[in-house]
């Protein structure tokens, strides 16, 4: 593969692809690819390669080929984060390569070769925020011993100490001999040698491309046009499927008419499935429009005995007085905070409600399946690698193995795709199934489909009670969460009495507080959710962070120094709050109108401070600018993590600005951005992004910006208006984010 400085990047293996339509689709995408003949990196191994074909494949994450293309194989999804451009950022300083010989391939689902291991190596899979810390060693490793393998040949060839070699933007030499090969060169001969059982990593001192801001590597074939999404895939003999789903969750099929539709041009069939999950009514059809067209004919009637019915008004209720009573104590005793209540100087209350929440990615949610005798064929955005082809697995009485996923680019996710139940993937799979005849299946969503076919950030309610003296000290703590697991009944359930993704935030509060209690309440509702960017913290931090400064507001303090005060054993934390303190110029006068809000929440591993500016017009109230201070360890690329602080903080503030998905009567009332609406272009501040150093090792950036973007404003608007705003999304108490 010839880079020639462009970027592109092979996200589709061609050895993967069946053989019919390889040319066909490479010609059309026009990918430039990295192909190890006919699917070598399933095996590939330290010391494998072809020493005749100058091939190194020296660890399963890279290979160098004969023309000194090194080729990182990526076993983390593209959704947008910039997972590629970090991991081969990281073997190329290692290896010392030239950045702009390096290209990236996605790696097949292979849980022994490809295993997170933030997740123990158990699952292949991308989230938790986890691409970069989780592979940091590993990807660095790898880089390592290719590097060592080429000193090594080359110090044979030379017949020259090892240790005299150097090694510098892929060209290795010898200054006593005045010699020097490229890495293609050595490829070959680098393949005979022993892959060293140790590798000495850099001093992050030494780092060339690490910390640097580096263009991302998929740019190119994005804003070009070539880069390949699931509706980018076309197969011969290929049909599309849309698919009418219950209107209540839970609703099943007891018939349907489907004449009009099977009359219609371009209609293959119509059929009913069902999966573990859900049924439905599926057109198959030769092309989307008739596939819509159809979908839109078929007439269904549906038993909805067992369906949920309750409207979001209800759950409401019911979690209000659940939140009255005693929940299971999710963190550690700590001292005793009914007792610190009940002897408080005073104590201040308030109760903060969340609605469920859509992700609302870019790309609907779609994938490509081929049933064929003895295994399945799956191209998709994928984010659980491996559990799906569990699942699937499971589904078609199949090995995992015998379930091949084609990676693709992925449109966004925010946790979306990550679904532990494999559920559009499985419902494509039970269409092609139930009508395909062998015909791979496209199935395509509309941007309702996506709204409406479940999956969502859970409602919660957060009850908190503080018990201050007379100094205004905070001496006592109690939070009760009401809200749904996204963990219980999942394949991901380990049958602990406590969802840790429910209280993430609150039960490891940072804040010095002698008396604490959080506890839950774990309900169950016949609404299917699923992790949200930055999952639990998504509601902890703005219960927490807004009334903390109710408290603030209420004994006369300032809201960055009562944190200063309550953070003075967390240096980490307070580094990060001084630093957005100092860069927003908090303290200093502002215009009449204009007021600042902070807010502080670790996740992931990583802390992240946010200081807003907001100010009132006629029409609403403007987020002029978000000052953001980040602690993210090493920042392997300095670009992508402002870029995922920008994202993160946009993402957040459509949240809590609108987003709301609402239940009436068990039908979702939302269908498209007309009704759940994200921030447009006017609505966009002014972002400005601080990184601390660090020569930790990296932590996560993906979801971390969140939690603190929607409790920095609420506090911001609570100093224009006086009054406090607990119940989200904003506009349900009229205001508007203009």
């Amino acid at each position: 593969m010839k880079n020639q400085n462009t970027r592109d990047i092979s996200i589709v293996n061609a050895a993967l692809l069946p053989e019919m339509n390889r040319r066909d689709l490479l010609k059309g995408a026009g990918l430039t690819l990295a192909v190890l003949g006919g699917g070598s990196l399933l095996t590939a191994c330290a010391g494998s390669g072809d020493a005749k074909g100058g091939t190194l494949a020296a660890t399963q994450y890279l290979r160098i080929g004969s023309d000194g293309t090194v080729t990182v194989v990526s076993p983390q999804t593209e959704l947008g984060q910039g997972a590629y451009t970090g991991l081969a950022t990281m073997v190329a300083e290692e290896l010392d390569a030239d950045w702009s010989k390096v290209a990236l391939e996605a790696a097949p689902a292979d849980v022994k070769l490809f295993g997170n291991p933030a997740f123990g190596g158990a699952l292949q899979g991308t989230g938790g925020s986890s691409t970069i810390p989780a592979f940091w060693e590993p990807m660095r490793k790898a880089g390592a011993t290719a590097r060592a393998m080429l000193v090594a040949a080359a110090a044979a060839e030379w017949s020259v100490p090892a240790g005299e070699i150097t090694v510098k933007n892929g060209v290795v030499s010898h200054a006593g001999k005045n010699k020097s090969a490229g890495f293609g060169d050595l490829a070959g001969a680098a393949s005979k040698q022993s892959a060293p059982n140790q590798v000495k990593l850099k001093d992050p001192k030494d780092f060339t491309l690490i910390g640097q801001p580096a263009k991302r590597i998929d740019a190119r074939a994005k804003s070009s046009g070539t880069a390949v999404f699931t509706q980018d895939i076309k197969l011969p003999d290929m049909l599309v499927t849309m698919v009418t789903y219950p209107p209540r969750f839970g609703g099943k099929v007891k018939s349907f008419d489907a004449t009009a539709a099977k009359a219609m041009p371009g209609v293959v069939d119509v059929v009913q499935f069902k999966t573990p999950l859900r049924e439905g009514v599926a057109v198959l059809a030769k092309d989307t429009w008739s596939a819509k067209k159809a979908r839109d004919a078929v007439k269904v009637e549906w038993d909805e005995s067992s369906a949920f019915t309750k409207s979001s008004s209800e759950i409401m209720a019911e979690y209000k007085a659940l939140a009255q009573k005693p929940g299971m104590l999710a963190n550690k005793p700590q001292g005793d905070a009914a007792k610190a209540l009940a002897g408080a100087a005073r104590r201040i209350e308030a109760e903060y409600e969340f609605p469920f929440l859509a992700h609302a990615a870019m790309e609907p949610m779609n994938c490509v399946v081929q049933l064929k005798d003895g295994g399945c064929e799956i191209w998709n955005g994928e984010q659980m690698h491996t559990p799906d082809q569990g699942t699937i697995g499971k589904f078609l009485n199949l090995k995992p193995e015998q379930i091949k996923i084609n990676m693709l680019y992925a449109g966004g996710s925010f946790g979306r795709r990550g679904n532990s139940f494999a559920d559009y993937l499985l419902d494509t799979v039970a269409i092609a199934q139930a009508g395909a005849k062998g015909k791979p299946v496209k199935l395509v969503w509309m941007r309702e489909d996506d709204m409406r076919a479940g999956f969502y950030r859970p409602v919660y309610l957060h009850s908190l009670k503080a018990a201050v003296d007379k100094s205004g000290k905070i001496t006592g703590w109690q939070q009760r969460i009401v809200g749904q697991s996204i963990l219980a009944g999942s394949p991901l359930d380990n049958g602990a009495p406590v969802d840790f993704t429910s209280v993430e935030g609150a039960a490891n509060l940072p804040y010095a507080i002698p008396n604490l209690a959080v506890e839950l309440h774990t309900t169950k509702l016949g609404v299917p959710i699923q992790w949200w960017r930055s999952v639990g913290s998504t509601h902890t931090a703005y219960a927490i962070e807004s009334f903390l400064d109710e408290i603030a507001r209420a004994t006369k303090q300032d809201p960055v120094e009562l944190r200063r005060t309550l953070l003075a054993d967390k240096p980490r934390h307070l580094a990060v709050l001084n630093a957005v303190a100092e860069k927003s110029g908090w303290g200093k006068p502002l215009p009449a109108g204009t007021a600042r809000g902070v807010a502080i929440h670790e996740s992931f591993n990583t802390v992240v401070a946010e200081v807003v500016e907001v100010t009132k017009h006629d029409k609403g109230f403007k987020v002029d600018k978000v000052y953001c201070a980040v602690d993210c360890g090493i920042a392997v690329n300095p670009n992508i993590v402002e870029m995922q602080m920008e994202s993160a903080i946009l993402y957040g503030l459509a949240a809590i600005a609108t987003g709301a998905i609402t239940l009436k009567e068990g039908r979702v009332e939302q269908s498209n951005f007309h009704d759940y609406t994200v921030l447009r272009m006017n609505q966009v501040p002014k972002i400005e992004v601080y990184i601390l150093p660090s020569t930790n090792n990296p932590t996560g950036v993906g979801e971390p910006g969140t939690p603190p973007i929607g409790p920095a404003v609420a506090n911001a608007l609570a100093v224009l208006t006086g009054k406090t705003y607990r119940q989200l999304p904003l506009s349900g108490a009229g205001v508007a984010i203009v």
